[in-house]
């Protein structure tokens, strides 16, 4: 009999291409921006053991990237609210284009491409009107070719629904400014949305938290082959209030909000910083690197499966078994079910992303 778990795997097959091409570079599992012990912030790629198979200079912090799906080029982008994103050779170890935010926006550290690969998608800080817009790149010279809204304020992260046609938006519903750094404007009247488009920016749908968790930032998506989408938040109200950091919706419906038991949730401090379905679907994991905690739950039963100690974790993606973590501290590890080892610790800090190059299912 086909299990739920094996249906969904074949169908991560049948959605995700495998990626062409990047065996070129080594054939990396994964791409994470670090700190090196020269002083260089730099972009990795490693397979899944946690081995470092190439990593390139960055101009400052980065943030995440985005690996073309069969060419081997990555966009690195710095940390919010950076106006760099650089176009990167992996297999040549060149940057082959520097991305400019447009005046008067900067980049929120995400971006996505088309399936085809042929455009590419970045999340965009319209900071004098206080909205969120979306940049269109053509990837053959990657010129800005267009821009719609993204739908609210404050987009960070964005992902490409397995239809192909479909993009979703984490609208964290914070205004910021680059004269005020990363200072948010409007916590008392901020409402985060997530948000379906398609690829040409009409809306598809909206979909908003309950009014007393308008303060409840949507920052980060993961999204399963069957497009049930996984959000993390980050909390900007009170500390004393420990409200759910993980999110699932589909569309049509209401979102369901996840919550660990009173004591795993008030050791978070309201922070999740990424968030993955593990290998099969079943579950879902969001990293919490305030807290030095990864906490892993059943998606069916929306329950907590395993609060696993690790401290200052945050990069997070799928793996052939489970999930791939790293963190602060050099480590890149995994965790299945209630096991959580360390399979390398390097000499580096880990920033907040862990981008995965290849499906596992």
């Amino acid at each position: 009999m086909t299990t739920r778990r094996h249906f969904l795997a074949g169908l991560a097959a049948a959605t995700l291409t495998p990626v062409r091409g990047w065996s070129a570079a080594g054939a990396p599992d994964f791409l994470a921006a670090g700190l090196f012990p020269d002083g260089f912030y730099r972009l990795a790629g490693l397979d899944a053991g946690g081995t470092i198979l190439f990593s390139l200079p960055l101009p400052g912090r980065g943030h995440a990237a985005a690996a073309h799906p069969h060419r081997t080029l990555a966009v690195a982008f710095a940390r919010r609210p950076g106006t760099f994103a650089q176009v990167i050779d992996c297999t040549s170890g060149t940057v082959t284009r520097q991305l400019h935010a447009p005046e008067g926006r900067h980049f929120y550290g995400h971006g996505v491409f088309t399936a085809d690969g042929d455009q590419f998608f970045t999340t965009e800080n319209d900071y004098e009107a206080g909205t969120g817009v979306i940049g269109v790149w053509d990837t053959a010279t990657f010129t800005r070719i267009g821009e719609f809204s993204s739908g609210g304020i404050g987009p960070h992260d964005m992902r490409l629904m397995p239809d192909g046609d479909t993009l979703v938006i984490a609208n964290g519903g914070i205004e910021t400014h680059p004269d005020t750094g990363r200072s948010k404007l409007n916590i008392p009247t901020m409402q985060p949305r997530l948000t379906y488009l398609d690829l040409s920016g009409a809306v598809l749908e909206h979909v908003e938290l309950p009014q007393a968790l308008h303060k409840n930032s949507i920052r980060h998506l993961a999204v399963r082959a069957d497009g049930l989408v996984g959000f993390a938040m980050q909390w900007q109200g009170d500390l004393t209030e420990h409200p759910p950091l993980l999110g699932l919706h589909r569309r049509g419906e209401a979102p369901r909000l996840l919550t660990a038991p009173e004591a795993d949730q008030s050791t978070l401090q309201g922070y999740a910083g990424s968030i993955a379905f593990a290998a099969g679907g079943d579950a879902i994991a969001i990293t919490c690197p305030r807290g030095d905690a990864l906490h892993l739950f059943d998606v069916d039963r929306g329950t907590l499966i395993a609060a696993h100690a690790l401290t200052d974790v945050c990069g997070l993606g799928t793996g052939p078994d489970g999930l791939i973590f790293t963190t602060g501290t050099g480590q890149f590890g995994t965790a299945q079910g209630r096991r959580a080892k360390t399979l390398s610790a390097l000499d580096c800090q880990w920033d907040n992303h862990l981008i995965p190059i290849r499906a596992f299912g």
